[in-house]
């Protein structure tokens, strides 16, 4: 059980509900605001197939390629890495730049934003390391702790604030950091004991 919500909140770190209501305001923002709410579920469900499509597919990729335990662990490590360091200090026109007018599809809400190449990559690599149905209770947690936030958008940006957004994130990225780092020396003991 243990594991599961260790899985869910990595998982959910990465996709970074609270560092992504800034991106779906904007992109919407020229939408009307009875279709705001089933543009974001829309595109919602889309990121769940894509992950889902990484969960009982990528394993194949990872086979065929004959990547290691610990090469994938610690690979694991630095992509949880360098997501926190994004999350943390952040880039002035966030992680996808200036976003188009319009009402959007799949691009920039479902890929990147909430499946990106970050939570595609890990979830591959932990395909390696954990029996699927956990992995798949873990993602699909995730998923709608990261919906019920992203479908109540506006209102948590009103009580909030951009700071308080902000805030939220910055220590989330810290989390992830620490979270990346157990999982580097984790990879590095168990080759270390391989080893000798």
């Amino acid at each position: 059980m243990m594991e599961i919500v260790s899985t869910a909140l990595v998982f959910f770190l990465i996709m970074d509900p609270l560092g992504n209501i800034p991106l779906f305001l904007s992109v919407l923002k020229d939408v009307d605001s009875t279709r705001q709410l089933k543009i974001i579920f829309r595109e919602l469900c889309i990121a769940y197939a894509a992950l889902l499509c990484f969960l009982f597919g990528g394993h194949y990729v990872l086979d065929f390629l004959g990547l290691s335990q610990e090469a994938i662990e610690i690979s694991g490590g630095i992509i949880l890495f360098l997501i926190a360091l994004r999350m943390i200090f952040p880039v002035p026109n966030g992680i996808f730049g200036d976003s188009q007018a319009g009402e959007p599809l799949i691009v920039p809400l479902a890929i990147p934003a909430v499946a990106g190449p970050s939570i595609l990559a890990v979830l591959m690599l932990m395909t390696t390391t954990q029996p699927m149905l956990p992995l798949f209770i873990s993602l699909t947690s995730a998923w709608i702790l990261t919906a019920a936030i992203l479908l109540a958008a506006a209102p948590l940006h009103r009580i909030l604030g951009r700071r308080g957004l902000i805030a939220i994130e910055r220590l989330m990225g810290m989390l992830l950091v620490m979270m990346s780092v157990q999982m580097m020396l984790n990879a590095l003991r168990s080759f270390d004991w391989a080893a000798n």
